[in-house]
Order: structure tokens, then sequence, then C-alpha cells
């Protein structure tokens, strides 16, 4: 990559952080370029799914209120100022010209209300992610990414389309302590206490997929790596 795909102004909305609309507080702002800048990142690396899936992340200083992408827009059309703040209900705060999707907000919900450290959660429906979830062996410590990994993968069973208020508690419960959750037969989902680290650990989660698929493609043995070498690289 060129050093300009680096700059943040790359990536950032039009509307970015010298743009500040008059009366919001500057680490909302901030906060709302950031996650606006993440959408289009996640476009970019083609793990769009249409209108749907969420990249969340929970305001500063508030417990219980988020951003969210508006209900009905592309990746590549959300923007700082047309992130939809809400509740943990899916109840939008203050005024929005577009609609939030509550039935898309469950999983982040739970999860987010779970932790205070879960302040950015990104979940994702790409083909490597939701052909992994679908084997019944999950991610395997096959590679350099898988094993960066190691022991810090969760997994959670599908119970159809995520709509249930009675599944919160039992995602929570399936995804314990750690950041990088399969979802089986739908997707992934990581959290971090920043955009930027909930985006790294996907990229590294999705990357260990798409790296697992393709080297059992070719239908010969693949070399396992060794559970000391595992504890290492997760060490490392």
């Amino acid at each position: 990559m060129s050093d300009a795909q680096f700059d943040p102004q790359v990536w950032a909305p039009k509307d970015a952080l010298t743009d500040r609309p008059a009366g919001m507080d500057a680490d909302e702002w901030r906060l709302r370029v950031e996650l606006a800048a993440c959408y289009r990142i996640v476009d970019h690396m083609g793990w769009t799914e249409l209108i749907y899936s969420h990249i969340t992340t929970r305001l500063p200083g508030a417990s219980d209120e988020f951003l969210i992408n508006p209900y009905g827009l592309r990746y590549d059309e959300v923007r700082a100022s047309n992130l939809v703040r809400i509740d943990l209900d899916g109840n939008i705060i203050g005024e929005s010209a577009w609609p939030a999707n509550p039935a898309g907000f469950i999983i982040h919900s739970a999860i987010h209300a779970a932790g205070a450290n879960a302040r950015c959660i990104l979940h994702t429906h790409t083909t490597a992610g939701v052909a992994i979830s679908a084997q019944k062996g999950g991610l395997k410590m096959e590679s350099l990414y898988a094993s960066l990994l190691h022991g810090q993968v969760a997994y959670h069973d599908f119970e159809g389309v995520t709509v249930r208020d009675d599944e919160k508690a039992r995602l929570v419960e399936n995804l314990g302590g750690r950041k990088h959750l399969i979802l089986r037969n739908h997707g992934l989902l990581t959290v971090g206490e920043t955009v930027a680290e909930a985006f790294l650990r996907m990229w590294h989660l999705n990357r260990a997929c798409e790296v697992q698929i393709a080297a059992n493609a070719g239908g010969v043995p693949v070399i396992a790596v060794p559970d000391e070498a595992c504890a290492a690289s997760a060490a490392a």
C-alpha cells in the first residue's frame, strides 16, 4: 500500500474532525469520525452485507448509549453526521433522519451491556467467516494467523435469526471473557476497547478463516501447528 492509503483523511467522511456540529461534545464527534471511517474501511475490504450487519461503539461517558449505522444506507454512505445514537433497546436518542434496526442490534446490545470493556463490536458475514462457522471443527490451528488466536476464540450455536431477547444470556455466556466470537452458521464477531482494536481483531480472525479455506481446498493433508507453537504465538 502507498502512504496515502494509511492517511486517516482517505478513510474519514467528508465531515471530518474540523466540521464538528455546534453543541456536540468533542469526544463524541471524534468517536463518530472514527466509527464512520471504520465503516468505510470495512466496505473497502469487501466485508459488507448490502445494508445489513453493524459496527457499534459505546459513547464516551455513557453506559447505555451507542452509535450505530443508519438503517437503509450502505457502509460507504455512512457519515459521522448520520450515525444514529441509540440506547440498549435500540431506541433513538435525540434526532435522526434515519431509523436504526433494533432486530439487528440484539447481539450488540447483549455484549455491550455485559462488559464495560466491550466499547466497540464489529460483526461480519464474510464468505470465509461464514464458511468456517459452518464447519464442525471451526477454526483450526493450521496457520500463523490462527495460532495468534490460540485459546482466544469462543463459539455460539446458531438459534435462527437473532431477534429474540432470551438469546442474549447465552451469547454472553458463550463469549465469556474472550474478544473473538464465531457465531455458528452465521459469521464472525470481535470486541475491542477502541474501534481500531475491534477492527484489527476482525482482520486477524477473518484472515485465519481465509487461509484455512484455501489450505483445505487442495484436498491434501494440512500441517497442524503444534500446541506449544500456538501458545508461543498467542503470547507474543
